[in-house]
């Protein structure tokens, strides 16, 4: 039994926060943003909304798209390092909200490799027949733990989810082969102490070659070639590394997904994201090799080599 997407949703608050609106707030310009990072804007979330708000709008999205109903998950996994509150995780919170009665629900905290170790976990029951449908979510609200005096982060990141719903496809579709990793000594370099702390040389230096490695990985899992690649999904920090994994698999720009600046790094929910606005804009179609690979504090990392279908 194969584990692949049978239902993709995503949800992306209204407000946009531009370059020029920062401009306004720190020391920082509309140029320099663009040229080092490729974002022009990103969403922020009312403080009346927070992390399991979006991620009960995705999912709701996800399991239309899927057409089950939220009685047929079994599980829920939500990617996040931006919950509501400690404790009750906010998988158990969209268990509520949905009426999802039979699912068990947790959480995964492996900051922007999230939506991999969380699809990478659903695989793992589906693939074994314990359970049939699983709603993995990656979701952020990292406005709320951003230093906005910190010009080197506070202009980096954005607010948003995407949820996918895994489910049994036909043995030639769905996850291939996949790679986690993580690398505890890095740790010190992206972190969240009151707000989000980051070196970026070295965070820079770590994805460039992680991102590049990860998704030949996968693919050599997979007995695949480069040549084999329709479409990758990079998780959405910065232009600068994202080309670099493009180049590494030798594909043309019109084969990488593109969505940094619209929303800038939505953690756990970049990957879904961007997945979900390929799709719907008829980039990506049935048969179709994708490879989403992501990397984060932790330092983590993960990558998946999906055939895309049912």
């Amino acid at each position: 039994m194969k584990a692949g997407i049978i239902g993709i949703g995503r949800y992306a608050p209204e407000r946009t926060l531009t370059n020029k609106d920062l401009e306004k707030m720190m020391d920082t310009s509309d140029e320099w943003i663009r040229t080092r990072t490729g974002i022009e804007e990103r969403r922020i979330a009312p403080d009346d909304i927070n992390t399991s708000d979006m991620g009960v709008r995705a999912a709701k999205e996800a399991l239309e798209d899927a057409d089950i109903t939220p009685e047929e998950i079994d599980m829920i996994l939500v990617a996040t390092v931006t919950p509501d509150q400690p404790f009750p995780s906010v998988a158990c919170m969209l268990q509520e909200q949905l009426g999802a009665t039979k699912a068990a629900a947790m959480d995964v905290s492996a900051a922007c490799a999230g939506f991999m170790y969380g699809m990478v976990t659903a695989k793992q029951f589906i693939e074994t027949g314990a359970y049939k449908h699983i709603l993995v979510v990656g979701v952020e609200k990292l406005s709320k733990i951003l230093n906005w005096e910190d010009r080197t982060t506070a202009v980096l990141f954005g607010d948003g989810a995407g949820a996918v719903v895994l489910g049994p496809v036909s043995d030639d579709k769905g996850i291939l082969s996949f790679e986690l990793g993580a690398d505890g000594t890095g740790g010190k370099h992206l972190y969240q102490d009151e707000y989000v702390v980051m070196n970026g040389r070295e965070v820079f230096k770590f994805a460039v070659r992680q991102m590049g490695e990860s998704s030949v990985n996968v693919l050599e899992k997979a007995g695949l070639s480069k040549d084999d690649v329709d479409f990758l999904i990079p998780h959405q920090a910065n232009i600068r590394i994202m080309e670099a994994a493009r180049q590494r698999l030798e594909l043309p720009e019109e084969k990488m997904s593109k969505t940094i600046h619209k929303y800038g790094n939505t953690s756990a929910a970049s990957i879904p994201i961007s997945l979900y606005e390929e799709v719907k804009a008829g980039k990506i179609k049935d048969g179709d090799l994708i490879v989403m690979v992501g990397f984060g504090g932790g330092l983590t990392w993960g990558a998946i080599a999906l055939r895309w279908g049912k």
